[in-house]
């Protein structure tokens, strides 16, 4: 799933912070990857925060914590991972930090679901992605669906995403969820109670609400997650 850049500096930030404890300059990052510029860093790091394999820490300057790793960097699906901290500049002295244990958790793909006009619904594995165990929620079953269309484009979910889902049969106003219509087509759409219907809302002005009864729609799971790829 990673671009071959994206795995060398992944690779190269894990290597040097278990090495030494302290974090590589962007200078550094650019000079091992032979890029031109450190912009191109930035987009690497922001390629990979999306994806979950890293998080940035916010208020500190150049803080990284590394979330999971890919499975055949590390021989399993959980690591611990160290915080690799700037300081105030990118010369500053870095700081250690204590290890956190994160979990990857890996998670069955159920094939394609519509954001869009409803495909047919889809109920077999295709394969399995790792999904970090903090955008679970505790106590439920997830599976994941690859995204089909554009009709949830405006709530940040786009065409190839794949949505991570907990499975419920119920959801709230507002909940973005997987709803199967009329017991064979299953969409990912707003949910709302309208009137005694159920309002299937798309986000996205190319497309209309649909309203259906109570009896057509079934809540097969909640939106909690989503990954990108490049």
């Amino acid at each position: 799933m990673l671009t071959r850049k994206q795995r060398d500096l992944l690779a190269f930030i894990h290597t040097r912070v278990q090495r030494d404890g302290v974090p590589p300059s962007f200078d550094e990052m650019k000079d091992a990857l032979d890029l031109r510029s450190k912009s191109g860093i930035h987009r690497l790091i922001t390629a990979l925060e999306e994806r979950g394999f890293i998080r940035r820490l916010a208020h500190r300057a150049r803080a990284i914590e590394i979330t999971r790793l890919p499975e055949d960097m590390v021989g399993g699906a959980s690591f611990v991972p160290r915080v690799i901290e700037g300081g105030a500049s990118e010369q500053g002295a870095p700081h250690n930090a204590m290890p956190v244990r994160i979990h990857a958790i890996e998670l069955p793909v159920m094939g394609r679901i519509a954001a869009g006009v409803p495909i047919e619904a889809i109920s077999e594995v295709s394969h399995h992605v790792a999904v970090p165990g903090q955008m679970l929620d505790r106590g439920g079953n997830h599976y994941a669906l690859e995204v089909k269309g554009d009709s949830m484009i405006d709530a940040g979910i786009n065409d190839g995403d794949v949505v991570v889902i907990r499975d419920q049969g119920t959801a709230e106003n507002g909940d973005i969820v997987v709803a199967l219509v009329e017991g064979h087509e299953a969409t990912l759409k707003r949910y709302r109670r309208v009137k005694g219907m159920i309002a299937l809302e798309a986000a996205n002005p190319s497309y209309e609400t649909r309203l259906l009864r109570e009896d057509q729609v079934k809540v097969q799971g909640r939106l909690v997650g989503l990954i990108r790829s490049y």
